[in-house]
């Protein structure tokens, strides 16, 4: 049987930390021709100043604006070699999840390297993030600017009491088709960011994310609903979810307690993830 070395969260990415910095101290920083994989990914290269080493990214990088006018290499899932080496890079940040792997062992044969960004769906994920993604981009010190920023928003959003004192039930809402809403369960991103804003995920019959029909969302009685702005507008606003009569009975409608967000940074869990709970804690505050 094969055996698995296991390392601890914190020398596990200390020993990545070093590799990298191996990595990197053949090639000047300002030289770097680099590729990014994931939104958070290049989210976090602009964060730390560095998006002039950008060539390139995947369709996923739509934040901050800028990142839209980069090359677009193809969803980060479904890549493929040549797109990428067409763009001649020294580097390729790769979200978790990036692949297929095959591509991605193409692109290492080329003699491209490749650095394998952490995902997780927790406050600790992003500045594990800004870490790696520092030190592959050369640039420690930025790194560690970047992150004592996110560390003080997650201080300052603890110490940000709820009006009530009780965490309000709120309904994560990401997704619809037909007559049901897709929405968050439990063990989700989504539930974790909510939790880290002060509400409580008023879905805990399943785990992931899931259809949801109008019986189960008046049973869910959310007080709060969370919404992809986007596809908020799509539905013609609160009037448009005050239409459905599922939607209609609840508490977070009649009371007009619909809160619309940027779903793919607050599933990010990027440099942004303690900015946008803020927000929301905010936003739950002001209802």
């Amino acid at each position: 049987m094969r055996s698995t070395l296991r390392f601890a969260p914190g020398l596990a990415l200390a020993i990545a930390l070093s590799a990298l910095a191996t990595a990197v101290s053949a090639q000047a920083p300002s030289t770097l021709r680099v590729v990014s994989l994931g939104g958070s990914t290049t989210e976090t290269v602009f964060a730390l100043g560095a998006e002039g080493l950008l060539v390139g990214v995947d369709q996923s990088s739509i934040y901050p604006a800028a990142a839209e006018a980069l090359p677009d290499v193809g969803y980060y899932r479904t890549l493929g070699t040549e797109g990428i080496l067409s763009l001649a890079p020294d580097l390729v940040l790769a979200a978790e999840g990036s692949g297929p792997p095959a591509v991605l062992a193409q692109l290492r044969a080329a003699g491209v390297t490749v650095v394998a960004v952490p995902g997780g769906e927790h406050p600790r994920a992003a500045i594990d993030k800004v870490r790696i993604v520092a030190a592959a981009l050369g640039r420690a010190s930025d790194g560690e600017v970047l992150e004592a920023s996110i560390q003080a928003d997650l201080e300052r959003l603890a110490a940000m009491p709820l009006p009530s004192g009780v965490a309000p039930r709120a309904l994560f809402v990401w997704g619809r088709g037909g007559q049901t809403m897709q929405v968050a369960g439990s063990a989700t991103g989504a539930q974790a960011m909510l939790e880290l804003a002060g509400a409580a995920n008023a879905i805990q019959g399943f785990e992931g994310y899931r259809p949801l029909t109008p019986e189960a969302v008046v049973a869910a009685a959310p007080e709060v609903i969370v919404i992809d702005a986007d596809l908020l507008d799509s539905l013609g606003g609160v009037a448009g979810l005050a239409s459905d009569p599922a939607l209609a009975v609840t508490p977070a409608v009649q009371a007009g307690r619909v809160v619309p967000i940027d779903v793919l940074g607050f599933l990010g869990f990027g440099p942004r993830t303690a900015e946008l709970a803020i927000d929301l804690r905010r936003a739950l505050a002001e209802r």
